[in-house]
């Protein structure tokens, strides 16, 4: 019967991912459709591995008897899960240490660490609480309302915890790679994260000298790892899935349009991710 359990979970899993389309429409129904497709069939799976390892070996579940083959497949999913995570923190905090071996330097009234190289970089590097860190290229090639524009933009990143909410999502990303579409829809969250922290910079400078600053900063943006970092360029956009110029065109028309409200949290639609945890109701109907 757990073995059943499991097979209809990803047969749901599968054909939820499978329904995925390029999105239409505003930021906030792109964000909510995309991040619901990737997180739901993951946290579903998530679920149901939990629920069988609770359940155990032993006993009946309607009327069925239950075995070992699902609970190993079980202890297998969450034990593969748990190496990933911890990889990635791992990977995370290498990070963390490369940047902080940089020097600080201030810009204005924000501290910086200073990256020795003369590509044009900035971007947030951390967890809950990210430094920002830019590039010697970028400090010494940009005017100073361009410079104000990039930093503006990272610190949406800071307000919104990017670097944090994305280390986690990264993780699912990791652990469902053989789903369909886990790569388009990653690319699609960073485009609406990238565009997110756009309208936060946009409220505070010149939309026109952001957008100038992005030009610049994609161009000559370094390959810089994703886990922990949420920088200006994006660089890592693949091309495969959009291509860099196609983002690219997508930040530079929104900037260049009429500033949205950005609308309210609301909590209905979280409401939707209660029925990943529906697995776990099935441990009653177990003895």
């Amino acid at each position: 019967m757990h073995l059943m359990m499991i097979v209809i979970v990803l047969a749901v899993a599968w054909w939820l991912r499978s329904s995925w389309n390029q999105p239409q429409g505003s930021w906030s129904l792109r964000w909510r459709r995309s991040l619901f497709l990737f997180l739901f069939p993951p946290l579903l799976i998530f679920m149901t591995a939990i629920a069988v390892l609770c359940m155990g070996t032993q006993g009946k579940m309607g009327g069925m008897y239950t075995g070992w083959v699902s609970y190993v497949l079980a202890l297998l999913f969450l034990v593969f899960f748990a190496i990933l995570c911890i990889k990635l923190a791992f990977q995370g905090l290498q990070s963390v240490k490369s940047a902080r071996n940089c020097s600080l330097v201030n810009l204005g009234d924000r501290q910086a660490r200073l990256l020795q190289t003369d590509a044009l970089f900035a971007g947030q590097i951390g967890f809950w609480q990210p430094e920002l860190v830019v590039s010697q290229g970028l400090v010494q090639t940009l005017s100073p309302n361009h410079l104000e524009s990039v930093l503006a933009h990272e610190q949406g990143h800071y307000y919104y915890r990017d670097t944090f909410w994305f280390f986690w999502l990264g993780w699912v990303r990791s652990c469902t790679t053989w789903l369909p579409n886990t790569e388009p829809l990653w690319q699609e969250l960073l485009v609406l994260r990238e565009l997110r922290a756009d309208s936060y910079a946009a409220l505070q400078v010149d939309p026109l000298v952001l957008a100038e600053s992005l030009l610049l900063v994609v161009s000559n943006s370094p390959v810089v790892s994703e886990i922990c970092c949420a920088a200006l360029g994006s660089p890592n956009v693949s091309d495969a899935y959009g291509g860099r110029c196609l983002r690219l065109e997508q930040r530079i028309e929104a900037l260049l349009a009429a500033p949205a409200p950005e609308p309210e949290a609301q909590l209905q639609s979280w409401h939707g991710f209660l029925l990943a945890f529906l697995p776990l109701v099935t441990v009653i109907f177990h003895t």
